[in-house]
């Protein structure tokens, strides 16, 4: 058998030229992502489970009874709720040249997680159908990356979400760092990183921050009461651990590579056996068994597993809810991902406000969240609306017309999913 030029590439896992073009190809290009849908359509289990895993015992999200009584009338779900849930009426592609451009694109590098921004403009409920669209955003390389030490390319990608009327729902722009693996293990730059270890003392110091978190709930945020500098009361997470990693699995499921067990995992080597690595024991387990396996992790260089930049995006966004209370609403939230949460390692998720216009215009809040070694490995900013003594209640964010129209065009596609979804919801 002859070894190509390519297949060396996925095999040292270096980035080549011919994957950069075809990456810049993709670009605008809705594509249906493959795997099943976690949260076919969300319930009020599924929106429970999700926080849940976020760590997030926020009523609102938890109680229908509870969000009877605020101005939502029902439970909604936490605002990054929707990686879980989408359903996507692209179709497959069926042409050989379309098909060409999407297949085994950086095969063999490492893919980090760099940052996303949302942006929302109403709330999930349970029991109503989102629609989702998919496709590149940007493409931009780095010939010489700090975090690798090699070749770099950060891909953002765009997910829209949409009701089953076409309104626009959220935007998610997230990025990732697509890194060649052998550089980034030669670079050693996080190698002098040991893993924490924990006394009595500094876990009590732990336990009092969970203890003093405050949440608004019901008790309006006022604009009139918020002024440039305020600290918003921070959120305690972590030390991070594998139960962390699975109840976060539990509420978000799998991202979208249809991870599973025994057979299923099964069904997944036949068709992809390229994201199954062998362990020191010869038995092939997953690529992301980064996340809870430390043999793994090390072998890349890494000196321990770490979290997902979802869980942080997350834990940002519950800093946020908690301080607008149950009247205000998360309008924008931009996070960059500057470092790995390594398992035993803490986040104090913290906010200042940086910037206040009138009545009824976005409030902006720098964010962060910092570990125990004072490395503030995610930084941020976001824009709230707060109800107002002088105007009432808070107008939600209206999506700007080209954006509506690409909502109704991925409404109106005829796939028969969303009905689909919708019979089986009701036991048809």
């Amino acid at each position: 058998m002859t070894t190509t030029e390519d297949d060396t590439a996925a095999v040292e896992g270096r980035i080549t030229d011919e994957d950069i073009e075809r990456a810049r190809a993709q670009i605008g290009i809705p594509v249906y992502k493959s795997g099943e849908l976690w949260n076919r359509v969300p319930s009020q289990d599924v929106i429970s489970h999700f926080a849940f895993g976020c760590g997030d015992d926020n009523p609102l999200f938890h109680s229908p009874a509870y969000g009877a009584t605020t101005r939502w009338h029902d439970q909604i779900a936490p605002p990054t709720f929707l990686i879980s849930t989408g359903i996507d009426q692209t179709p497959k592609f069926t042409d050989p040249e379309r098909k060409k451009l999407f297949k085994g694109l950086f095969r063999g590098t490492g893919k980090y997680y760099s940052g996303v921004k949302w942006t929302w403009y109403k709330p999930v409920y349970p029991g109503r159908p989102v629609l989702v669209e998919h496709y590149t955003l940007d493409v931009e390389v780095k010939e010489s990356s700090s975090f690798a030490g090699g070749r770099s390319v950060k891909e953002t990608f765009r997910s829209l979400y949409v009701d089953i009327d076409g309104n626009p729902i959220a935007t998610r722009d997230e990025s990732y760092i697509n890194a060649e693996r052998h550089a980034s293990k030669k670079a050693g730059k996080y190698s002098h990183i040991q893993r924490q270890t924990w006394t009595e003392e500094a876990l009590a110091e732990v336990e009092a921050a969970y203890e003093a978190e405050v949440r608004r709930g019901a008790d309006p945020q006022w604009w009139e009461d918020v002024e440039v500098g305020d600290q918003l009361p921070p959120v305690m997470k972590g030390p991070l651990t594998v139960v962390d990693i699975i109840c976060m699995h539990m509420g978000w499921g799998w991202g979208g590579y249809s991870v599973g067990p025994l057979k299923y995992a099964h069904k997944m080597r036949k068709r992809m056996p390229a994201f199954f690595v062998p362990d020191e024991y010869g038995v092939p387990d997953v690529v992301q068994r980064l996340h809870w396996d430390p043999e793994r992790a090390k072998a890349l260089g890494i000196p321990a597993p770490y979290d997902y930049g979802q869980m942080r995006a997350a834990w940002i966004s519950h800093l946020l809810t908690n301080w607008i209370g149950d009247d205000g609403w998360l309008a924008e939230m931009e996070v960059q991902t500057r470092g790995f949460n390594y398992h035993g390692d803490i986040h104090l998720c913290t906010g200042t406000v940086t910037a206040k216009a009138g009545p009824q215009e976005a409030v902006s809040v720098d964010v962060a969240a910092t570990n125990q070694r004072d490395e503030a490995t995610t930084k941020g900013t976001a824009k709230v609306l707060l109800p107002s003594k002088q105007t009432g209640a808070v107008a939600l964010p209206v999506p700007d017309v080209e954006l509506r129209r690409r909502g109704a065009r991925i409404a109106s596609a005829r796939g028969g999913k969303v009905g689909e979804e919708l019979r089986r919801l009701h036991g048809e």
